[in-house]
């Protein structure tokens, strides 16, 4: 599908349950682009009852990147694209997609948010700055610069963090968890000896168990909060 915004239009990847009714989960990207690990949580999501819609984040670098080998230059060139993302505008058009998927057909009208690394904190920024009605952060690297709006959250979030993540240390997990632990709405859950990106399917820090355990999690959380 095609959305739209005030300078210009991106693509985003749909999968479809085969339920004539479902809500959507709105998944947002690593590094790497709507690549082929993140259109296999969105196939993953729609056998579960879910609409999946992940939109391009980096089409203003250009329409369509994605990353799959994930070799020493496609880690630099993702890093590259990580450092020129306008944060602001990225919410925007996420924001942008949730409003397109309220009435996606189909649609039930409830709207989830979830993301991976970058999409994590996307995921935490658009609860703070957006209207959703629910959002998942996994690993969401940075998240603890933006602890000044933890109180703009609102809907229910539900974060996993990898104990030993090598890019979320942790005295930045230790903020995170002081900040917004204990909130009735607000769900953190930590993976002992799990790396970053213990979710994403064969990286090499996939961890089966922990990915099961926080996907099963997931799937419970989005059935609750979205009325699945």
């Amino acid at each position: 599908m095609k959305i739209a915004v005030s300078d210009g239009a991106f693509d985003a990847y749909v999968a479809r349950p085969d339920a004539a009714s479902a809500p959507v989960v709105v998944v947002i990207q690593e590094i790497f682009g709507v690549n082929a690990d993140l259109r296999t949580t969105c196939d993953e999501l729609a056998a579960k009852g879910f609409i999946a819609i992940s939109p391009d984040l980096f089409w203003r670098a250009g329409p369509g990147i994605e990353f799959n080998k994930l070799d020493e230059q496609e880690w630099q060139r993702g890093f590259e694209l990580y450092k020129g993302f306008d944060f602001d505008r990225g919410v925007k058009d996420i924001v942008a997609t949730i409003d397109a998927a309220r009435s996606i057909a189909g649609g039930s009208g409830k709207v989830a948010v979830m993301g991976f690394c970058l999409g994590g904190l996307m995921a935490y920024l658009v609860a703070a700055r957006g209207e959703v009605d629910a959002a998942v952060a996994y690993y969401g690297g940075g998240t603890d610069n933006h602890l000044n709006e933890a109180d703009q959250v609102t809907a229910p979030l539900l974060m996993h963090l990898a104990e030993e993540d090598e890019y979320i240390p942790a005295d930045a997990q230790a903020r995170v968890k002081a900040a917004l632990g204990g909130r009735a709405h607000i769900e953190i859950h930590g993976y002992r000896g799990c790396n970053h990106a213990f979710a994403r399917h064969g990286g090499s820090h996939y961890d089966v168990n922990a990915a099961a355990l926080a996907n099963q999690r997931t799937e419970t959380f989005l059935r609750r909060t979205l009325g699945a």
